[in-house]
């Protein structure tokens, strides 16, 4: 019997020369993320289990990336970075992101690839949910806890019960006004939040492989939305043009297996996708944004790991050139890279950052998680009250973005662009067609 992309970089990492779903293995981790959020907490437990002078496993395999509440007054952050500096300093740990330095970078899971330590067919873990993200290169890759981080700190291994796949293809192509945030919220929508419990994710089909690295990221990020436990994307000319333009490491991608087995599998003609919407307060709760033309917005958000990138914001700014946005509109940069990007990038001899500015909008130069993850008051794009918001995040639970009285509906970067300058919810193809 054949193998699925996971279950080949499961048996590999394990030594062995096949696992089956529901079989646990040692997995050997390629690498191990961690941020200022869970990073403290890593650190805390793995001093504590394997002494106070114990050195990491492997100081090339660990990467710290502070992301998450840094641009903000609040002290207790900033120990969180100041915890993370001096262990660094302790294992001599060369991948270590320190904000406030040349060698920022921003929002860990963008970081990740820009910096080339996504590469296909390795095990990635991190200590946070959207480590999945990295399945776009072919990469098995996912969050844990804490607890976990630390084992793997220490030894370099960790068990991992092998997840069964669900296969989702797209055959054909998107429609120019679609995005991958489109596809994963209509894909989560008929699923639920728990249709992909503890399963790979595994996308294909010729619509899949046109999309860009950018919008493959943004597919396997919202996996765990899902509740999946890895997303996962064949590897191709364009995740080899990515890796090799960042790293001069070898790697050895996967591909499935024609007898592979699944436990669920669905095609769809990609032409039937619409531009989808989340509803509060869950990502399954779609609706098609030409539904909601009577929810009126008091504000909107472009940023995050999944939102927040050049792709996200060269499409938000087709949308919004020479326009004007009806409510305030926040835009963070995902990573350093993409601030750049958004200085330099042009539409019609104009920079982005020339768009959003002369459409209205508020951009902060700083990259960052921002108001995805709520963070401190202080946080740029916080919602500090009953704001309705469309927004280009992952998640919207009550008080995600912050407090709990505001409402966020979930949408590409097109519907958000589209909506800002309405003021309503609004499907762009009003200003795409």
């Amino acid at each position: 019997m054949g193998m699925t992309m996971t279950e080949k970089i499961l048996a590999r990492a394990s030594g062995r020369a096949a696992v089956r779903p529901g079989e646990n293995v040692w997995a050997n981790v390629d690498t191990l993320m961690t941020h200022d959020v869970c990073g403290p907490g890593t650190i805390g437990i793995f001093k504590r289990e394997f002494g106070a002078n114990a050195k990491v496993w492997d100081r090339d395999k660990v990467v710290i990336i502070p992301d998450h509440y840094i641009f903000t007054a609040d002290d207790k952050c900033h120990r969180n970075v100041d915890i993370l500096r001096q262990f660094v300093r302790e294992q001599e740990l060369p991948h270590y992101y320190d904000v406030g330095t040349p060698r920022y970078r921003g929002v860990c899971h963008i970081a990740l690839a820009q910096e080339g330590h996504c590469r296909p067919g390795e095990v990635l873990f991190g200590t946070d949910s959207h480590t999945c993200t990295a399945g776009a290169f072919n990469q098995f890759a996912t969050g844990i806890g804490n607890t976990d981080a630390a084992f793997i700190l220490g030894t370099g291994k960790l068990l991992v019960k092998v997840p069964p796949t669900m296969r989702f293809v797209f055959d054909g192509e998107f429609p120019s006004y679609l995005m991958a945030k489109d596809v994963i919220l209509h894909l989560i929508g008929e699923i639920g939040v728990d249709g992909g419990t503890y399963k790979a994710m595994e996308f294909g089909g010729e619509a899949i492989q046109r999309l860009s690295m950018e919008e493959r990221m943004t597919l396997c990020n919202m996996v765990i939305e899902g509740g999946g436990k890895n997303g996962i994307i064949e590897a191709d000319d364009a995740t080899f043009d990515y890796v090799r333009a960042r790293t001069r490491k070898d790697f050895e991608p996967v591909a499935p297996d024609a007898d592979a087995e699944h436990v669920f599998y669905k095609r769809w003609d990609a032409r039937t996708i619409e531009p989808t919407v989340a509803k509060p307060h869950s990502p399954d709760k779609r609706a098609m944004a030409r539904e909601l033309g009577d929810v009126k917005l008091t504000r909107a958000y472009i940023g995050s790991c999944t939102g927040g990138k050049l792709t996200d914001f060269v499409s938000a700014a087709q949308v919004m050139r020479g326009r004007k946005v009806a409510v305030k509109t926040f835009l963070v940069p995902a990573t350093t890279e993409i601030s750049q990007g958004i200085r330099t990038e042009k539409l019609d001899g104009k920079t982005l950052l020339a768009i959003f500015e002369e459409a209205g909008c508020t951009v902060s130069m700083d990259a960052s998680c921002a108001a995805c993850l709520g963070g401190p008051a202080d946080t740029f794009g916080r919602i500090n009250g009953p704001e309705v918001c469309i927004s280009t995040t992952n998640r919207n639970f009550p008080g995600r973005m912050g407090s709990k009285e505001g409402q966020v509906y979930l949408a590409s970067p097109y519907t958000v662009a589209a909506s800002a300058i309405r003021g309503r919810i609004t499907d762009p193809r009003e200003f795409l067609a």
